[in-house]
């Protein structure tokens, strides 16, 4: 048997003592997150760690059935105008290999309510259901505009009517609109300081989200003048509607939006857990991409499906994406501005548009000047989120412009 060279050893015991002291630090950490927090919990931020696309299959999930007997979208296929229109943007790219290079999974593009260019790329399929993360926040502030429609709240109403608990614990929570929620301007603090401590794994990975939402959320400014984007905001936007509506979230999405918009296949919503059954607000709508840009040409539409019936208001739709009482993000990126979960963009070059927008890079991006809706779900970002929007906004500049030249 050989042996060691004496000149190892050394190397080799301070390689067990490092290897030693890292578990019991790893042992430490983990035995005093149990102390401080939920099981299921430090299971989540220390296994799971950062969220990714997976995390719908880990999650459990209310279904959200399609509209029985509905059909898809009408198809005029024009992959080469499409991209035609793609290198009209990034001059010596090919478009196909670029989408797969960025950890794309579905990428469909709607003119004029018709599918021109529906690709799938790194192994994904056409009918699999990919996740939004937060784009699932403009379903739900479009939900919440669907209830004021119906007359069961009102977006400058106090979140306190609904949750009374907030206000037991701190009486400036009843200065709180629904409407400073959905425009991420209450001054309910919020701190990201990573795993497990901050307030974006919380808000992902908390078993009981409703619990989190109502009893450790503080109170740090004033509502109105400041923006700062708060995954809180979603979560006590969610039990507003469930209290509103009385059934969950994802129900009254099926029978409200998912099935009058004509959906032609199921979604489902993540929970938080199956003891507790809260959808996730701040994430967790998981769709196929056709259906995802359905939605956007729905918004397009001023609130009419494609087979003809109002699902919303036109001012409804109007008030969701359009830039009056927006917050001026400009400083952010030039033109930006969010407003009811919705972002937007003034771009004078390019043309107007808005948009939905989740973490990994998942996007619905509408341009009505256009007549198009792209919608793009991804393993990874790929590239900045301006990147994305750039390129989307010049391929439906481009589209829009050979559509009008053409015969």
């Amino acid at each position: 048997m050989p042996t060691l060279s004496p000149s190892l050893k050394p190397a080799l015991r301070i390689a067990a003592w490092l290897v030693a002291a890292l578990v019991a630090l790893l042992v430490l950490a983990v035995g005093t997150a149990l102390v401080l927090y939920p099981a299921p919990y430090v299971w989540r931020t220390f296994v799971w760690m950062d969220a990714d696309v997976d995390d719908r299959l880990r999650f459990p999930a209310r279904e959200v059935a399609a509209r029985p007997g509905a059909s898809e979208l009408p198809a005029a296929p024009a992959p080469e105008r499409v991209r035609a229109a793609f290198a009209a943007a990034l001059p010596g790219e090919n478009m196909d290999a670029w989408l797969a290079a960025r950890k794309t999974l579905g990428f469909v593009v709607l003119q004029h309510g018709r599918v021109v260019f529906k690709g799938y790329y790194n192994g994904h399929g056409r009918e699999e259901r990919a996740t939004s993360f937060s784009v699932a926040k403009s379903f739900l502030s479009t939900l919440v505009a669907a209830a004021a429609e119906d007359g069961l709240l009102g977006l400058d109403e106090p979140i306190t009517k609904r949750l009374p608990e907030l206000a037991a614990r701190d009486a400036r929570f009843e200065r709180f609109t629904l409407r400073h929620l959905m425009d991420m301007r209450t001054g309910i603090a919020y701190r990201e300081t990573g795993l497990p401590n901050g307030d974006d794994a919380k808000t992902y990975c908390w078993p009981d989200l409703r619990a989190l939402a109502l009893q450790h959320t503080q109170v740090a400014a004033e509502p109105g003048p400041g923006w700062l984007y708060n995954n809180y905001h979603p979560l006590l936007m969610g039990l507003v509607l469930e209290r509103a509506t009385g059934m969950p979230v994802a129900k009254y999405l099926e029978q409200r939006l998912w099935q009058p918009a004509g959906m032609a296949a199921g979604a489902s919503w993540s929970l938080d857990s199956e003891a507790s059954g809260f959808e996730k607000l701040e994430s967790g709508v998981n769709a196929r991409v056709l259906d995802y840009a359905r939605f956007g040409e729905l918004m397009r539409m001023q609130g009419v499906a494609a087979d003809g019936c109002r699902v919303l208001r036109e001012d409804t739709v109007q008030a969701l994406t359009g830039p009056e009482r927006a917050m001026d993000l400009s400083a952010l990126r030039p033109g930006l501005h969010y407003r009811l979960f919705w972002w937007g963009r003034r771009d004078a070059q390019w043309g107007d548009a808005f948009h939905a927008q989740g973490n990994h890079g998942q996007f619905i991006f509408v341009a009505p000047a256009h007549g198009v809706v792209i919608a793009r779900n991804g393993r990874e970002w790929g590239v900045p989120p301006a990147e994305w929007l750039t390129l989307f906004a010049r391929m439906a500049h481009e589209l829009g412009r050979t559509a009008r030249s053409g015969p």
